[in-house]
């Protein structure tokens, strides 16, 4: 199948449930993980109205944003080292993996050289794998009273990644806890904190994501079908 028809059939998908959930038809953010993807099926996505696309490595985005411009939102989805920071806030319109002290006084300290507010989702683990990155669900409380004095930072909303399962009805749990606690924040006033997105679910399990509330999910697979991890 091409692009196009995969997109076809990943937003009819995503428009089936929401409809299904009595939610609004554009109500969840596409965004295209395009990690080792070339050029001319990312431009394929972008012709056939993706808006946003989605990297895991600062190289990544530093390429692809040199050669092609800012045609589409840039979205930071990996894991980011404090010393990349410099080479990406200029570049993406979110970071998905703010799940550290050190990661945010990085962000909040370039984006005051830069004069510019850093958008940024808090990353969590909620299933705690150690494999993976993200505040556990009982340091959220304090990581979120650091956030609220770093002026330059401002998080937008929630990020996680469920661990795999072959039956991805095995993790829906992690997505329902991940929409509480999204909920919970929403009802209460920070500084310079909102809750706006829930980006949860990539292309084993976004289906599941956004019968549980997500509006933001991260799929490449599904659309561009399987990578080649040996270019």
């Amino acid at each position: 199948m091409s692009v196009k028809e995969n997109l076809d059939e990943v937003r009819n998908e995503i428009n089936e449930i929401l409809k299904s959930k009595g939610r609004e038809k554009d109500d969840v953010t596409l965004i295209a993980v395009t990690k080792t993807i070339d050029e001319k099926y990312m431009l394929e996505a972008i012709e056939d109205g993706i808006t946003d696309i989605g990297e895991n490595k600062v190289q990544e985005i530093e390429r692809k944003y040199n050669d092609l411009g800012p045609i589409v939102n840039y979205h930071m989805i990996g894991s980011l080292q404090s010393n990349k920071v410099k080479d990406v806030i200029d570049k993406v319109c979110l970071i998905h993996s703010l799940d550290r002290k050190s990661l945010l006084k990085e962000i909040n300290k370039r984006g005051r050289q830069e004069d510019k507010v850093i958008n940024c989702l808090i990353q969590m683990n909620i299933s705690k794998e150690e494999t993976k990155s993200g505040v556990y669900e009982e340091d959220l409380e304090e990581f979120l009273e650091l956030v609220e004095n770093y002026e330059y930072v401002r998080v937008q909303g929630l990020m996680t990644m469920a661990p795999h399962a072959d039956n991805p009805e095995d993790i829906r749990w992690v997505f329902t806890k991940m929409k509480n606690i999204f909920d919970s924040l929403a009802k209460r006033e920070f500084k310079n904190i909102e809750m706006k997105y829930l980006s949860m679910g990539m292309s084993n399990d976004y289906n599941i994501a956004i019968e549980e509330g997500s509006n933001m999910v991260r799929v490449g697979t599904k659309i561009f079908g399987k990578r080649d991890y040996s270019k």
